[in-house]
């Protein structure tokens, strides 16, 4: 760019590039002597081009500072992780889809308040982390926009009096627009709090998956069997198998909500342009992104591996009385308020615990008794199976409906999830 508005010759660009090439090179491979009066890797590059080209070297930082070229590379480091987390968050999509292919029809319990409430289909379980983490797909894109945004050539907070093209540095290195205030763009770290944010959630949600998986895998559950290779044994009792990949995934989350607290205390109190306070915004969020990553890398063959258990699930899959509200929406169709089909079940409920029975034992008969309107299609309704078989609405658990969405799930992670 300094060569092409013709603030450097052309010669000297070409110079300036090979050289930087070739420190690069050191670098990478640990050539690069490091000097404690030099201060910061900025001036330790600048150092070695001018060893290397003398006064040539001295016009690398033409029309620029630390502060922008700060800014700019930490929102090209954001923006490739953003696209890493983007591809990880897919990846375990592929793998919960991939649970709907492996548990056709089988039926579990879903709570509320901790409580069997109603029956679901395995797979509409797996098709909620789906939704959950493209939600996280949708915040990290957010995050992103704002990222991509170039604040190179801002220099150290007013501009420059140089004739730079800034509109050709950003789109050299890829970025959507350039940033139109100087003074705001050295300061600016809310695309790293943004960033900061939806690792945090990110993380809840990964936390949230592993406590139910842990719950699951217990012996008063028995709903499913983790793979051995991410579980490990006691050193005392030789019958424990410990789920240590998801507890440990659970209590990261910590962590990287730690990063967001600590970011957002770090930038609560700046005044405007560059502040060092702000050295210290790259250990915070670099630490979150990594943690995430790890997760997110062992979460993938954690759900692809792990075995449902429908023997054991069906065992007690009747208890707790999960066709109840399909019965109250059974009277409904047939006339009865809602109110009133309410307090009815309700009632049959506190007759089936006293006569220890399930409401699919009742007779016709006794059904009548209470509610004559009821017949025998009352059946077709009771039993976890039916009640499942019932749900028709948009969204719900019904067969048909979860059919539908994990067709829509197919296509939208085929190929390239972002087109």
């Amino acid at each position: 760019m300094l060569a092409a508005t013709k603030i450097i010759s052309d010669d000297e660009s070409r110079q300036i590039i090979d050289a930087l090439t070739e420190i690069g090179e050191e670098i990478r491979t640990g050539k690069m002597a490091w000097d404690v009066r030099l201060e910061d890797i900025h001036m330790h590059i600048e150092q070695a081009l001018i060893g290397r080209l003398g006064e040539t070297g001295r016009k690398l930082h033409t029309a620029r500072s630390r502060n922008d070229q700060v800014a700019t590379d930490l929102r090209l480091w954001v923006r490739d992780a953003i696209d890493g987390l983007d591809r990880q968050l897919v990846d375990l999509q592929r793998a919960f889809l991939g649970r709907c292919e492996r548990d056709p029809g089988i039926v579990l319990p879903a709570y509320t308040h901790m409580r069997r409430a109603q029956p679901v289909l395995a797979q509409h379980v797996w098709l909620a982390w789906c939704e959950k983490l493209q939600r996280d797909r949708g915040r990290l894109a957010d995050c992103r926009r704002r990222t991509n945004v170039s604040p190179l050539g801002c220099a150290a907070l007013a501009g420059t009096s140089l004739p730079i093209d800034r509109e050709m540095t950003a789109l050299e290195l890829g970025f959507d627009s350039v940033a139109m205030n100087s003074l705001d763009v050295s300061s600016d770290r809310d695309f790293v709090l943004e960033l900061a944010f939806a690792l945090s959630v990110i993380a809840i949600h990964l936390s949230a998956w592993s406590e139910e998986w842990i719950i699951w895998s217990t012996t008063e559950f028995d709903y499913l069997e983790l793979p051995h290779e991410f579980c490990t044994g006691s050193s005392i009792m030789p019958q424990k198998i410990n789920p240590d990949v998801l507890e440990l995934t659970r209590g990261k989350s910590a962590r990287v909500i730690g990063a967001l607290q600590t970011l957002l205390v770090l930038t609560k109190g700046l005044p405007l342009a560059y502040n060092r306070d702000l050295q210290e915004d790259k250990p915070a969020i670099m630490d979150a992104v990594r943690t995430v990553q790890d997760c997110l890398e062992l979460a993938v063959p954690v759900v692809s591996a792990t075995r449902l258990k429908p023997e054991s699930i069906r065992k007690r899959l009747e208890d707790g009385f999960l066709d109840a509200t399909a019965m109250m929406e059974y009277l409904i169709k047939k006339g009865l308020a809602q109110r009133s089909a309410h307090h009815l079940v309700g009632e049959l409920v506190r007759l089936a615990t006293q006569q220890k029975k399930r409401l699919a034992e009742f007779e016709l008969g006794e059904f009548q008794q209470l509610c004559p309107i009821i017949d025998s299609s009352i059946y077709d309704v009771l039993g976890a199976d039916n009640a499942v078989a019932c749900l028709e609405s948009l969204g719900s658990s019904g067969p048909r409906q979860v059919a539908m969405q994990i067709d829509v799930w197919r296509e939208r992670l085929a190929g390239d999830p972002k087109k």
